[in-house]
């Protein structure tokens, strides 16, 4: 971030006059007009490991957010958490197929997401648990997002084309989905009691994964975790030490197959269907 206050560059206003809503209803394509070769010098599979990679992030972390449906505690917050969700849907998409149009097996996004058992997924276990309370899943987020985010920054500067749009599109939601959760961490964390008792538990439950996040990609950890102090400050809270080593991708909880079960569940009983 190049501001000077982290925080307060969350919750100012954009110049577009959008930041209260997720991108993820727009209409625009965003891979419009951008060559799909793949360009000279790039790894294919490197390429199609990392698409991959982020893709399954996105696709677990949405498929927990849907579960907030008919269960959020208001109904503006119902819809928030839809939205981000379709956000990170959306993202998936882009990625399953750009994977699957340069690791040589042409493979669609439908394949990545409903044809794959837990072992060949390659998302971070942070994604994984059940969402607790609102105080859990705000937690999460405010984690996930900040580190999505600082990721897909650089990657807008990708030397495959593809990626890079499906980057520098990223950018705009994942900066309202920080928004979000940093504005609900401040209230929760610097509210009530019982609003304060469950973010410290929901600090110290994701904690825990949160190395994970810098395994394969350290360079963003300051960013990061600077971010997380700010929100954390604002808070009136303190984000906890983080023992144990860190996970690589594929290493998954208890709780990734229970939840494939049921995203993959329709179509695997009706796998010639159509929509």
């Amino acid at each position: 971030m190049s501001h000077d206050d982290v925080y307060a560059s969350l919750t100012e206003e954009h110049p577009d006059g959008d930041a209260r809503w997720a991108f993820g209803t727009g209409f625009e394509d965003p891979l419009h007009g951008v060559d799909t070769a793949l360009p000279e010098g790039v790894d294919a599979a490197e390429l199609a490991a990392l698409c991959l990679a982020l893709g399954d992030d996105a696709l677990v972390a949405a498929q927990r957010l849907a579960e907030w449906c008919t269960r959020a505690p208001e109904l503006e917050e119902e819809v928030a958490l839809a939205n981000i969700g379709l956000d990170l849907l959306g993202q998936a998409r882009l990625l399953y197929a750009r994977a699957g149009q340069v690791d040589g097996t042409g493979r669609d996004e439908d394949a990545f997401a409903y044809a794959r058992g837990p072992e060949e997924f390659r998302n971070v276990r942070l994604t994984e648990p059940p969402n607790g309370d609102f105080a859990y899943s705000t937690v999460r987020l405010l984690v996930f997002a900040s580190w999505r985010l600082a990721v897909f920054e650089r990657l807008a500067g990708s030397p495959d084309p593809v990626l890079a749009a499906i980057a520098a599109k990223g950018v705009k939601e994942l900066t309202y989905h920080r928004q979000y959760a940093a504005e609900w961490a401040v209230r929760l964390g610097d509210g009530t009691r019982e609003s304060r008792r469950r973010m410290v538990k929901a600090l110290d439950e994701v904690a825990p994964y949160v190395p994970d996040l810098f395994a394969s990609d350290p360079a963003v950890r300051d960013e990061v975790m600077a971010v997380l102090r700010e929100v954390m400050d604002a808070a009136t809270l303190t984000f906890p030490d983080m023992a144990g080593e860190a996970a690589e991708r594929g290493e998954h909880t208890e709780h990734l197959a229970p939840l494939l079960a049921e995203l993959q569940s329709v179509a695997r009983a009706h796998p010639e269907a159509t929509w």
